[in-house]
């Protein structure tokens, strides 16, 4: 029973990682007319959504039952993928975008802490750790994203919205297949197992209130994920603007076998994640990867060529970095409210990352994607040293 709960669970986050339209999702929208702005503009108002999303989802989802969270969000998304496709027809399709943007936030915050908390709870057991069955359904996702990121390049070449017309076909299978999945929300009919709102609230004060979960906030959830994140907003232009250089052909060919190699190195990096954390540990790998990501943002703008290599290593490493932040927070707080509690954690990171979107959307019209990317891996190197300086956030 326990592996073919596994195997649901791989097959799940397979069809969530085929995200055909991810090579070009941001060359789509800038061919609709929008500007760098405008585009950090619809970001910001996902992490908005977020922000305002997180603790009613996760609490939904400790209420109602982890998988029914995970099928509620994975419709949504299905929809709003399909109404993305649609909306760049329009002769103004900004408001169209901004609208559907905010059900995308809605369907994702139904799968961030719910996820987490259906794997810990569900599906860890002795003979497997969390690091080690979040780190191989990542390498899984991540290997079937190789060869959507290569059929989504050429169905962009010939016309931008068909991959997200695919995405979103895929993405309703994945929500067929947690159906079949056990429902874990026949545990909440024992009174003793309920969730109250205040027993996760309790939890999460609790959580907010030891000092090195504070300092980690600040580190993984506020300065790492803002760099990374606006990393994969402007890859795409930085890119297209690198290739031009060089005869590389189409550029949405190239950009779908590019994530394809991304996906690789990433899915290479989360497959062996309880060997990185066993051999490097997490101590000093929460040192070690923000100063590397930032020195790799400041590079590629120094070397524009070095660009192809720190987006894949970027990539590889932050992934990692995902499965590792999660473990830590999870060992650290309680059952009880597990999935508010981390979706306060994804609360706090979407709303700390929407200054640097809205600024690195006006850097980027004013100077270059490139530039903005280098201003925000300048100001991860110097948050991660000040943090360390003041505190000690990661205590293994």
């Amino acid at each position: 029973m326990a592996s073919t709960a596994v195997a649901r669970y791989y097959a799940y986050k397979a069809t969530k990682a085929v995200e055909l339209y991810r090579p070009i999702m941001y060359l789509y929208f800038a061919s609709a007319g929008l500007s760098f702005f405008q585009i950090t503009v619809l970001e910001a108002a996902y992490n908005v959504t977020t922000v305002v999303g997180e603790i009613p989802t996760g609490y939904l989802g400790d209420r109602l039952g982890r998988r029914n969270g995970l099928v509620l969000g994975t419709l949504v998304i299905t929809l709003t993928l399909l109404g993305l496709g649609l909306a760049g027809r329009l002769t103004d399709p900004f408001p169209a975008f901004l609208a559907l943007y905010v059900c995308w936030s809605l369907g994702y915050t139904f799968r961030s802490g719910t996820e987490d908390a259906w794997i810990y709870d569900s599906l860890v057991g002795d003979d497997q750790s969390f690091s080690d069955l979040r780190g191989r359904g990542e390498s899984f996702a991540l290997t079937a994203g190789v060869a959507a990121a290569v059929a989504g390049g050429y169905l962009a070449s010939v016309e931008l919205a068909y991959p997200f017309f695919a995405a979103a076909a895929v993405t309703g299978v994945g929500a067929a297949i947690l159906l079949t999945a056990d429902d874990d929300r026949a545990d909440a009919d024992d009174p003793s197992d309920r969730t109250t709102l205040s027993a996760s609230l309790d939890a999460v004060r609790a959580a907010f209130a030891d000092p090195r979960l504070r300092a980690f906030l600040a580190l993984y959830y506020v300065l790492f994920s803002a760099a990374t994140y606006l990393a994969f907003i402007f890859l795409q232009p930085r890119i297209e603007t690198v290739a031009a250089g060089y005869p590389l052909g189409d550029v949405e060919t190239l950009l779908g076998w590019y994530y394809a190699a991304i996906s690789l190195a990433a899915a290479g990096f989360t497959y062996r994640a309880e060997w990185i954390r066993e051999t490097v540990g997490l101590r000093l790998w929460f040192v070690a990867v923000p100063l590397g990501v930032g020195l790799l943002l400041v590079g590629q703008w120094v070397l524009p060529v070095s660009a192809f290599l720190a987006f894949v290593l970027i990539r590889g490493l932050s992934e990692a970095t995902r499965v590792f932040a999660s473990q830590y927070v999870n060992d650290r707080i309680d059952a009880v409210g597990r999935a508010t509690t981390l979706s306060a954690m994804s609360m706090v990171s979407g709303l700390s990352v929407i200054p640097f979107q809205l600024g690195s959307g006006l850097l980027s019209d004013a100077a270059s994607p490139g530039a903005a990317l280098a201003a925000a891996g300048g100001l991860l190197v110097v948050g991660t040293v000040l943090v360390h300086l003041v505190s000690t956030p990661v205590d293994e």
